[in-house]
């Protein structure tokens, strides 16, 4: 049997979590100098409300190699384990897990997701398949990269605030973004986030995503998507009915957005991952 353990930011529903009998090892978060683990101490929305009062953005850390390990031994004599991250370009977490690893008595493999949010999500329920099918985990890894190499997440910013604070654009650029109602698409590339798009104002933002994404996927009925909002349900269930309109997915997962990835795309930010 191959067990499956991911970090927190996957950002799956906890139900979803329970039912696939997925290990969740929590990221950490600081606000205000108070320390939080992600999903286990401090909710989505108690991680909005406290982002909406704090004058500083909050500071996010992968967990302990001591925490993976700790993990993956508690799973030992249940069979091999499947451990999948968010992207290394994006956290230490995926070189924690692997000295984790190294600590562990357990049988483990360490995968890169090379995303986050359901991006990485959904990469974690396709290993449950598989392993559910009782594939091993070298099969597991091969059909893994193979679904990771043609997936594509988004990340739609209605507000540039977040990526100012955290230093990935100037002031003066955020501030000129803010008076000309410039909202920005930006998506993963080799593990990292690059910009795509820049467009003005919030139904731009949802038409250019619509648009691109029947670019990629014009037929998506054998596909899954992921889309994560931070407080933003409303303009998720749009884009959720324009892409079945237009694409016909097969299914979809809409989550609020954990506290790794909404430190990032700020409030009303999405993500969406297919």
């Amino acid at each position: 049997m191959l067990r499956i353990v991911a970090d927190s930011s996957c950002d799956l529903p906890r139900d979803l979590v329970e039912l696939r009998g997925i290990a969740i090892v929590p990221l950490s978060i600081v606000i205000d100098g108070e320390d939080f683990r992600e999903g286990v101490d401090i909710t989505p929305q108690d991680v909005y409300a406290r982002m909406s009062r704090s004058a500083e953005l909050p500071k996010t850390s992968q967990p302990s190699p001591a925490l993976f390990a700790e993990t993956f031994d508690a799973l030992t004599g249940e069979g091999s384990i499947l451990c999948v991250t968010i992207s290394s370009g994006l956290s230490g977490t995926y070189q924690s897990a692997c000295l984790g690893s190294d600590l562990a008595k357990a049988d483990v493999t360490v995968f890169d997701s090379l995303t986050g949010s359901l991006g990485l999500g959904l990469q974690v329920l396709r290993a449950c398949d598989l392993a559910d099918a009782g594939r091993p985990a070298a099969e597991v890894v091969e059909e893994l990269t193979a679904y990771r190499d043609e997936m594509t997440t988004l990340v739609l910013l209605n507000t540039l605030e977040n990526i100012v604070e955290g230093g990935r654009l100037s002031t003066f650029q955020g501030s000129v973004a803010k008076v000309l109602d410039i909202r920005v698409i930006l998506r993963d590339h080799r593990g990292s986030v690059v910009l795509l798009e820049r467009v003005h104002g919030r139904k731009k933002l949802l038409e250019r995503a619509l648009g691109i994404i029947q670019d990629r996927w014009p037929d998506m009925s054998q596909r899954d998507v992921g889309i994560t909002h931070f407080n933003n349900p409303e303009d998720a269930e749009v884009l959720r009915q324009a892409m079945t309109d237009a694409c016909h997915p097969r299914s979809f997962i809409i989550s609020e957005m954990g506290a790794t990835m909404a430190t990032y795309a700020g409030e009303s930010g999405m993500i969406v991952a297919f």
